[in-house]
């Protein structure tokens, strides 16, 4: 706010960018200590003891939740999520649960315009992670366990590149993918970014969303805090148990590589051999059997729409249309087309396969986007912007 003395009530501590080092965020931790300084950090432990099981995460979040809003009413104006004390003995929230639950109940309880929310966590990794966080109040994230991870691997990186370098590499390629994935959005800061939340939710009870991850649309049920909390606790047993297979190194299950006995992938090494022969080979059989790999695979739910069934019509108490009284498929792909997109968003061979199959089957493949050009050229003697169809683009077949 303005005010005669030209100073505000208010002050803001920013950061040239979210991602702390282990450095900047000891500096913010031991900011209250400053003289004649307006800030004061508050952190908060965002793990419980291992030993109260799933059934003990609630608690703990309403503990979290309580301590967050007491921290404001005293005065703290920076509040620090922490997971580091985990270890055999505690088991951490998930940092985006602890994280969005702070974030919506100091909402709720108007305090969150007075505090700033910086999250130490060392689930966050990849950029996904990052924009999660920051999508549901986190205005700063230090990934403590990335960057002890990275430095455990500089013996087998370059000679010249050093601790700092390694740091900061891996910062500005995070920086990097932050700023791809909001300007997806039309989101040009972060600090518009923050907050924001525009998320869906898939796989995720209307309950656990309402509480925790406030105004986020879910559409499709599923796990709700007690599954979460017992996913939490059993990865928690696995990484400090006993088990000799887990001995050295958790389990990679095969999240995006395909893994034996790992997470289920729609494309992995037989059905993508098998469409590779049947499209270079224009073998009927191949692509038979690439379509049974996937619907086997489709019935061990990996995609949504193996989720659903589609009902006949004498289940739904309705009476079939006789196949005579339906439009043959000559008439309906007529009306089939695609819609025109840039070279920056599909390649020009996509472009030229989407033509082709259109006009293979009689639908109406739209022209590619008007290109316009400001200089001077044969067809244009003027320098202002006229407008041709790229000469790139597969001619289509009038409908």
């Amino acid at each position: 706010m303005l005010d005669l003395s030209g100073g505000s009530k208010r002050q803001r501590l920013e950061v040239r960018q979210p991602i702390l080092t282990n450095e900047d965020l000891e500096k913010i931790r031991a900011i209250g200590g400053m003289s004649d300084n307006p800030f004061r950090s508050k952190t908060l432990d965002i793990t419980y003891p291992v030993s109260q099981g799933a059934a003990g995460m609630k608690a703990a979040l309403d503990q979290l939740f309580s301590e967050a809003e007491m921290a404001v009413h005293s005065g703290d104006n920076i509040i620090i999520l922490s997971d580091r004390s985990m270890n055999q003995d505690r088991v951490a929230i998930p940092a985006l649960l602890a994280t969005a639950g702070v974030h919506h109940h100091l909402i709720r309880k108007g305090l969150r315009t007075s505090v700033g929310l910086v999250v130490e966590t060392g689930e966050a990794r990849e950029i996904h992670h990052f924009c999660a966080l920051a999508g549901y109040g986190a205005e700063a994230i230090n990934p403590y366990l990335a960057f002890e991870t990275l430095l455990a691997m500089k013996p087998d990186l370059p000679g010249e590149v050093d601790e700092h370098e390694i740091i900061y590499r891996y910062i500005k390629a995070i920086g990097k993918g932050i700023l791809k994935v909001t300007a997806k959005m039309g989101i040009s800061t972060y600090q518009s970014y923050c907050g924001a939340q525009i998320f869906d939710a898939v796989g995720l009870t209307t309950d656990f969303v309402k509480t925790y991850f406030t105004g986020t649309a879910t559409t499709i049920e599923g796990a709700g805090l007690a599954e979460i909390a017992e996913e939490t606790v059993k990865r928690h047993l696995d990484a400090f148990g006993n088990s000799p297979v887990l001995e050295d190194a958790l389990d990679i299950g095969g999240d995006y590589a395909f893994r034996h006995r790992g997470e289920a992938h729609v494309w992995r090494s037989e059905t993508v051999a098998a469409l590779q022969h049947a499209a270079r080979g224009n073998a009927r059989d191949k692509y038979r059997e690439f379509s049974k790999a996937v619907n086997e695979v489709e019935d061990k739910y990996v995609t949504i729409r193996s989720l659903f069934r589609l009902k006949g019509a004498a289940e739904d108490g309705r009476t079939s249309v006789p196949i005579e009284e339906v439009e043959p498929a000559v008439d309906i792909v007529k009306r089939f087309s695609t819609g025109a997109m840039s070279y920056g968003s599909i390649s020009r061979e996509a472009h030229t396969t989407l033509a082709i199959a259109m006009n293979r089957i009689g639908g109406s493949p739209t022209p590619a986007k008007v290109v316009r050009k400001s200089i001077a050229s044969p067809r244009c003697r003027t320098a202002t912007p006229c407008a041709r169809p790229s000469s790139r683009w597969p001619r289509a077949a009038s409908a």
